[in-house]
């Protein structure tokens, strides 16, 4: 450990130097003179969206060598003039953690483990089951004889970990399926 001294102390270098507001080299901490920040070595900043909740934060997402190496506010942004709350702050840890789902892992009825599937095996089993319980419970008319034209074979519950956007085309989708059961966690 070094030993102290007087002539460390920012007031006595700021007195000692030509710096008499104390807004120079009399105050920079010889530990901070090297260091840098830790976007400058990004390859590009892409502007993007929070993916939590539906406010729509702006972010910047700063990316080395195809990896996201850092992700703050975007002060451009109308909605949060570069400020992110905690959870979209540490959003860079939604994309970078080791514990990060990247396959698709199926467990089959009455099944005690998780298999993995390809993307598109599972895009086709997810589309025949949508189609079936949409065939199986579509109602023409209720028990009034009014017509309705819909399915109570589907629901969907949205949530806060996709934007706006996401939902807004959800919501559609599920609309035009004939679904009525169309609620997101926002709301609840």
């Amino acid at each position: 450990m070094a030993r102290f001294s007087v002539l460390g102390w920012p007031v006595f270098r700021q007195a000692k130097s030509k710096d008499k507001l104390g807004r120079g080299p009399a105050v920079e901490s010889p530990k901070y003179a090297n260091m840098r920040p830790r976007t400058e070595d990004a390859d590009k900043v892409v502007q993007s969206v929070c993916p939590y909740c539906a406010v729509g934060c702006g972010q910047r997402i700063y990316v080395k060598d195809d990896e996201v190496i850092h992700i703050e506010g975007d002060p451009d942004s109308p909605i949060s003039r570069g400020r992110l709350c905690p959870k979209g702050a540490a959003s860079e840890q939604l994309v970078n953690t080791p514990s990060r789902q990247k396959t698709v892992l199926y467990r089959r009825p009455y099944g005690t483990d998780w298999e993995e599937l390809d993307l598109e095996t599972a895009m086709e089993m997810i589309t025949d089951r949508f189609l079936e319980a949409r065939r199986n419970h579509w109602e023409d008319f209720d028990e009034h004889g009014s017509p309705v034209n819909r399915t109570m074979g589907i629901a969907s519950l949205g949530g806060a970990t996709i934007d706006n956007e996401e939902n807004y085309l959800i919501k559609k989708l599920f609309s035009a399926a004939g679904a009525v059961q169309i609620e997101n966690q926002a709301r609840i």
